[in-house]
């Protein structure tokens, strides 16, 4: 009798892990297929002139999308500088001021600031930063990235300091460390792994983004590096490239995506590296 109930145990417990395996599989299977298809379609457009070269008149072959590469830089660039010590400051305040009412105003007003749709980021940044100033520009795409940026990092750098045992900070302060030292030296490099987590996640979030862009860098055919004018970005060419009536922009956009998504890749890459080198066990 025990012997009986000791293999249907066995058996539900094989029925149970086959379920989570195939349910695992099924939740793999959209982005694997995702990929396959954007690599697909995307590799035969992918060489050095593509990578190197300016776009191309209608009409004429060839080309290459080297302005959105260096347009989508800049943006994710000026982005990050703005949101992330922002964000990694104000994760510390909320994580160390829990219970003050302008932490709970500044978590709530995060929460909120993350779920507002992308396309009306894109219209407050026009209305605040691209009218005053009269024209459009990577510095006001950088600053409508950054605006969808910063609840991200700031949310998890919260969540991850507070899985951070309090008595590695009570023995820091109490062999005399300052608090300061104790946060920037102790408290967040345990941190790192998940604080570097949530900068990545936001980074894939803004790197595809496409309708603040309309509103603030707007795009331009030609190579700029100036931040006060418009730029060209990845998403904004794919975007004009794939609704287009021209089957050799709808091919160089899927060579766009295939860019986009090897950044985002190789950024998870990097990231992965430094955590693994930073990573405090405790």
């Amino acid at each position: 009798m025990a012997k009986n109930k000791l293999n249907s145990r066995i058996f539900k417990d094989r029925i149970f892990v086959s379920i989570l395996l195939l349910i695992g599989c099924i939740c793999a299977l959209p982005l694997v297929l995702i990929l396959f298809f954007i690599v697909k379609q995307g590799i035969n457009s992918i060489s050095l002139q593509f990578l190197t070269h300016l776009p191309k008149p209608v009409g004429e072959k060839g080309g290459g999308v080297l302005n959105a590469i260096v347009g989508s830089l800049m943006l994710i660039s000026m982005a990050a500088v703005i949101s992330i010590p922002i964000g990694i400051l104000g994760g510390i305040y909320l994580s160390e001021k829990k219970g003050t009412k302008i932490a709970n105003l500044a978590r709530s007003s995060a929460e909120i600031l993350q779920g507002i749709p992308s396309i009306v980021i894109g219209i407050i940044a026009y209305l605040w930063i691209v009218k005053p100033m009269g024209h459009f520009s990577a510095l006001s795409g950088g600053i409508a990235l950054g605006f969808m940026m910063l609840p991200v990092i700031l949310r998890t750098t919260e969540e991850t300091l507070n899985l951070i045992p309090n008595s590695i900070k009570e023995a820091s302060l109490a062999l005399g460390v300052p608090y300061y030292k104790t946060i920037l030296r102790i408290i967040l490099p345990c941190g790192i792994s998940g604080i570097m987590s949530g900068i990545i996640i936001s980074l894939a979030r803004v790197a595809g983004e496409t309708a603040p862009l309309l509103f603030t860098a707007f795009g331009n055919p030609y190579l700029n590096t100036n931040i006060n004018r418009p730029v060209q970005s990845l998403p904004l060419i794919i975007f004009n490239y794939a609704t287009s009536p021209y089957d050799d922009w709808k091919q160089q956009a899927w060579g766009a995506s295939f860019v986009l998504l090897s950044f985002i890749l190789i950024i998870s890459v990097v990231a992965k590296f430094v955590t693994r080198r930073w990573r405090v066990q405790f």
